[in-house]
């Protein structure tokens, strides 16, 4: 190349290395102009939008999130079902056994990537049509003015990722027409790939890729996420070693449908025989044995409308041991991916410089498989007039084999494991008012910067404290704007002040909990807690999931949880001052974070899903999914 033609293929470079900088800065924050405009260019002074860097040394920071995940699951917490990527990760980090999340999946979420509480940003329930409704807590629409962490790190010099489950986009919106301001690329991520309902077929999924639908191609999503997360990860690298990352990794799993390759559901073959009784019993025994709740814990009562193991029939033994048996190797599945992606991390010498947060479940153990479990997607005749139990039991005994596989197309475990799952607590998943709902586990990695490896933490926490976190250990402030939007408060509370402090005070001190009736709150260990219960018999499959597991009357309870951990004890008779003074909090939190007016699943069923059955019955059968 002769050395003109050289120096104008330098320059053009040069241009456009600027051009894709500036334009980059524009989605950024476009700086103000600190130059001199002339008539000519003699009489200018040229000033440089410089690129944002992040700065030097800065870590990369990955979020796992997993769905529909136990308390008492994963062996990192006490349980049965193996997890040797999570138990290495709180092995050289630390496990925090008083965090909590919303209680169902979507609220949780968006209470995380924005670090404030759900209803403040729009998403009381879901960004369903069958769930969301015309109000400033319920629209399902994330404002502008609560910026996600993504918005703020790519801000900060960060490229940013998301695969799996996204979870938050408007039925409406959810087409490659758009508007894409509410789907990932529009919340701050650089790219993503995933899908962007509440739940999908593991093997035929919903797939996006950035702002489009793509074909799967067969394989597990699971396999499919994380490959891409590392092509993501690899290609940005290779173009710029030394800017950092940020991952959001939100697989599917384990939310329904539990769909598994055999020979991870055949590890557990025959582990299971001696059924959910033994199984609450030998995880409670860990869990005290390896500190993550006290010695004085005492193991709450089946539930009521729970059968004793031993007076099942062999048949429905057999049965729902099947079920734990696939969810258990999907869960140890999903452990042995991420166990690939930080492998790859490793390898490439950024384990060591990852700041890694490890969020055991959106939400507790799901009820949703009812008494007998699901196998199949219920059908439109069936959302109208459900099945009784006995039905549903005669036709998973006739598709046992089906669990786990491509064709169990809503294959859910039933009531029983879920409570198992959840040891030591007695509820579950959309339940608000109680610790079985809202309490999930934590770690929390990063070899440069956590001393003591293997800690446990008992300060309470919420997901909207991990945002506040994340910025505080990198040393980023809250932005007054976003992309010339001043942005709304940030209502988290940083958990750093724990990560060097085991004994350091909570400093989160007061939360509020609400799920379509269910509600809680939290202060100072004190909680006070509504079990909603719907006010009419279940009329749909849908409906049955919602009241199966409330067996109080909707009377408020009320709970000191320093001194009894899986609220066994209620306290409201003994301290009626206590309780008036939590609800009238609960009030006041209420009003100002936008719970009103409160919706309740009977709200739900009435305006919304019996409505959608009658106008759409092949609809409705995809918009039950939570």
């Amino acid at each position: 190349m002769n050395p003109f033609r050289k120096t104008v293929v330098a320059l053009l470079g040069g241009i456009l290395l600027y051009a894709q900088a500036d334009a980059q800065n524009i989605t950024q924050q476009q700086q103000p102009f600190k130059g001199v405009v002339g008539k000519t260019l003699a009489e200018s002074k040229e000033a440089w939008t410089n690129p944002i860097k992040a700065p030097a040394g800065a870590p990369n920071v990955v979020w796992i999130l997993l769905d529909d995940v136990g308390f008492g699951a994963t062996s990192t917490f006490g349980g049965v079902i193996r997890t040797p990527t999570f138990d290495s990760l709180a092995n050289n980090g630390l496990r925090y056994t008083n965090f909590h999340t919303a209680a169902i999946c979507a609220p949780t979420r968006a209470a995380l990537l924005t670090g404030r509480n759900s209803h403040s940003v729009h998403e009381g329930g879901f960004s369903h049509v069958w769930s969301s409704f015309g109000f400033p807590g319920w629209d399902g629409r994330i404002p502008s003015d609560k910026g996600t962490i993504a918005e703020i790190l790519r801000e900060t010099g960060y490229n940013t990722f998301a695969v799996g489950k996204y979870g938050l986009t408007p039925d409406q919106d959810a087409t490659d027409a758009g508007p894409f301001d509410r789907w990932p690329s529009g919340k701050g991520f650089d790219h993503f790939f995933g899908f962007l309902g509440s739940q999908t077929d593991q093997y035929k999924p919903d797939l996006v890729e950035d702002n489009a639908h793509v074909e799967p191609d067969g394989r597990h999503l699971n396999d499919q996420i994380t490959d891409k997360a590392i092509s993501f990860i690899g290609r940005q690298k290779k173009a710029a070693p030394d800017k950092p990352f940020f991952l959001y990794y939100s697989p599917g799993a384990t939310h329904a449908p539990h769909q598994v390759a055999k020979k991870w559901s055949d590890g557990y073959k025959g582990k299971f025989d001696e059924g959910w009784d033994a199984f609450r019993g030998q995880v409670f025994a860990n869990q005290k044995k390896q500190g993550i709740i006290p010695a004085t814990t005492v193991l709450p009562e089946r539930n009521p409308n729970i059968k004793a193991w031993n007076s099942l029939p062999a048949d429905e033994k057999k049965l729902y041991a099947r079920f734990m048996e696939v969810y258990a190797g999907y869960l140890t599945y999903t452990d042995h991916e991420v166990g690939r992606l930080v492998t790859y991390l490793k390898q490439i010498d950024q384990l060591d410089n990852t700041l890694i947060f490890v969020v055991i479940g959106d939400n507790g153990a799901s009820k949703e498989g009812d008494l007998s479990g699901v196998i199949a997607r219920s059908s439109a005749a069936a959302l109208i007039q459900p099945l009784s139990e006995a039905e549903k039991l005669r036709n998973n005994l006739v598709e046992i084999d089906k669990i786990g596989e491509p064709e169990g197309t809503n294959a859910n475990y039933p009531l029983g494991w879920a409570q198992a799952a959840n040891t030591p607590f007695k509820y579950w998943k959309q339940d608000a008012h109680s610790e079985g709902g809202t309490r999930n586990p934590l770690i929390v990695f990063y070899p440069k910067g956590i001393k003591e490896k293997g800690g446990i933490r008992h300060q309470y926490g919420h997901v909207i404290d991990l945002l506040p976190t994340t910025l505080e250990f990198l040393g980023i402030p809250a932005p007054e704007q976003i992309r010339g939007i001043k942005q709304d408060a940030i209502q988290g509370t940083s958990l750093a002040y724990s990560f060097d402090n085991a004994k350091a005070p909570s400093r989160h001190t007061v939360q509020h909990y609400y799920i379509f009736g269910s509600r809680s709150i939290y202060k100072d260990g004190w909680k006070a807690a509504f079990a909603f219960k719907p006010s009419a018999a279940p009329t749909s499959s849908f409906a049955s999931t919602i009241s199966v597991a409330n067996p109080e009357q909707n009377d408020w309870q009320l709970y000191n949880l320093n001194d009894d951990f899986n609220e066994r004890i209620d306290l409201a008779k003994k301290h009626p001052q206590k309780l008036d003074e939590l609800k009238a909090l609960f009030e006041e939190q209420a009003q100002k974070y936008n719970l009103y007016p409160y919706i309740t699943w009977d709200d739900v069923l009435k305006r919304r899903v019996l409505p959608l059955i009658k106008q759409d019955p092949a609809k409705a059968e995809s918009k039950g999914e939570k």
